[in-house]
């Protein structure tokens, strides 16, 4: 592809992406309550989620993302739930860092997994973005596997450039609070933002 479409392509999608939305208010409020480790793979779901609408619009299967309308929905209900499951849980989480048990967190990180593609691939709205931006710096019906290859490169490299940026900055922002009484407000705000993204999701 030509520099200055990717550059195009890079920078419409930093402005998309980049606004904070409910994705990025449940990154941010379970790095304050939980610490960075711990929503990676949420947040490595949504780039994957991203490139499968990504070559969804690009390949133009925008017709079998409408047949199957239902089932993407389904996924984002169950994404959804599982959102407002976090948020019940921070609320009532303790307040002590090291008082959840490693061995769960396998089990963790596997559904933080499903939650982050279940709301990402529940949202088709991501595909129109797609369809709506590709048409004006790229011809769909030529491209090149190569060209696909090259949109796909750029969008993970800006979206994790974005998601990561917000990661670092909860991630601050969580070690200035040391106290009980500290940890218990960011576990209270965390759930409120966490369950107000899981609305706004759903609301899509």
């Amino acid at each position: 592809m030509d520099l200055a479409a990717l550059v195009v392509f890079a920078g419409a999608l930093l402005i998309a992406a980049g606004s904070p939305g409910p994705s990025i208010a449940a990154l941010v409020s379970r790095v304050l309550t939980r610490g960075w480790r711990d929503v990676l793979p949420f947040a490595a779901a949504m780039w994957i989620g991203e490139a499968i609408w990504l070559t969804m619009a690009v390949y133009g299967l925008a017709t079998l993302a409408e047949t199957l309308h239902w089932a993407f929905i389904a996924l984002k209900y169950l994404g959804v739930a599982y959102l407002l499951y976090l948020a019940w849980k921070m609320w009532f989480a303790p307040v002590d860092i090291e008082a959840e048990s490693s061995a769960t967190r396998p089990k963790s990180a596997l559904r933080m997994f499903l939650a982050g593609l279940a709301v990402t691939l529940g949202n088709p709205k991501i595909m129109v973005f797609y369809l709506a931006l590709l048409p004006t710096i790229i011809d769909l019906a030529g491209i090149t596997f190569v060209a696909w290859l090259e949109l796909t490169v750029t969008m993970l490299i800006v979206l994790a450039a974005i998601d990561l940026g917000y990661i670092v900055l909860a991630g601050r922002a969580r070690q200035l609070m040391k106290s009980p009484r500290a940890m218990r407000i960011a576990n209270r705000v965390g759930a409120t933002v966490m369950g107000g993204a899981a609305a706004a999701i759903a609301s899509k």
